[in-house]
């Protein structure tokens, strides 16, 4: 059976935020893909559940850093 959980989670989540991730950011997101693509960072990872959801938002926006988008995406393998 698929270690998938039937309502949905988790799911693998991308994140496009403003600027360039501090490496104080970027050791708080250790367990994300992190991409540079200037002006902007690329975030992506899996996301088990709703509240992790808001976490990692939260998480941002302490840090002052400015979500462009949240998408959520198919898992790559």
């Amino acid at each position: 059976m698929d270690d998938e959980r039937r309502d949905g989670w988790p799911m693998r989540y991308e994140f496009r935020v403003e600027g360039v991730l501090p490496e104080e950011a970027r050791a708080l997101f250790a367990d994300m893909n992190i991409e540079d693509i200037p002006p902007q960072t690329l975030m992506s990872g899996d996301v088990i559940d709703e509240s992790h959801l808001h976490g990692i938002l939260a998480q941002l926006a302490v840090l002052g850093i400015a979500v462009v988008s949240v998408m959520p995406n198919p898992p790559t393998s």
